[in-house]
């Protein structure tokens, strides 16, 4: 019964961090597979599963609140969920939507990098940011979830059949690799993520 103490310990937010987490991780499985098979519904499966990640990142943080229940393991949880839904997920994506030449993969390593940083920073700094009320006012740079967005744009070109060699705005020889150009939108939301100067009230 000794294994089962932690999930005793869970509290009902909690179940929904943990379905985010399951989300991010299931649409990165269909991203592989869609590299794997070539089968355009797996593409758009692994896109799907990340707006229904953050549905549960958004009624995790709401039933926390509802049910006046906040713990560290908590804050722990979503950050790890979310590093894996809104920064490795959409990386992997990307990766399988083409974006895979060297310029592409530096990049989306920076991003993840980001969105991990983005979350470490969030947790040290969240106390002082809250000025000792139960939530932080605002966001130092945008939130990690913000990635979504791209996921939509991967989506939409998914849906028209822009994938691989149609990708949208083509690729770019560089030096010693290649870059798509589309992959410059990953590099923009990883620099506003870590930004320092730029705060979003949170509602």
């Amino acid at each position: 019964m000794k294994h089962f103490s932690m999930i005793r310990g869970f509290h009902l937010a909690d179940v929904f961090t943990l379905a985010n987490a399951a989300c991010g991780v299931a649409s990165i499985f269909s991203a592989l597979f869609y590299v794997a098979e070539g089968e355009r519904a797996d593409f758009l499966a692994a896109a799907g599963l990340l707006p229904l990640a953050l549905v549960f990142d958004v009624l995790d943080g709401r039933v926390a609140r509802w049910r006046r229940r906040h713990s560290s393991l908590g804050r722990e949880l979503d950050s790890l969920a979310d590093i894996i839904s809104f920064g490795v997920a959409p990386a992997v994506l990307a990766f399988a939507a083409g974006m895979h030449g060297l310029w592409d993969r530096v990049i989306l390593i920076y991003f993840v990098v980001c969105g991990v940083s983005r979350l470490a920073r969030f947790n040290v700094t969240a106390e002082a940011l809250s000025e000792g009320e139960d939530q932080v006012k605002f966001f130092e740079g945008t939130p990690i979830p913000t990635s979504v967005a791209l996921v939509i744009v991967l989506a939409i070109a998914g849906w028209l059949g822009s994938l691989g060699e149609r990708l949208w705005w083509g690729e770019v020889g560089l030096g010693p690799g290649t870059l798509h150009p589309l992959v410059l939108l990953y590099a923009l939301s990883g620099s506003l993520m870590i930004s320092k100067t730029l705060r979003i009230p949170k509602l």
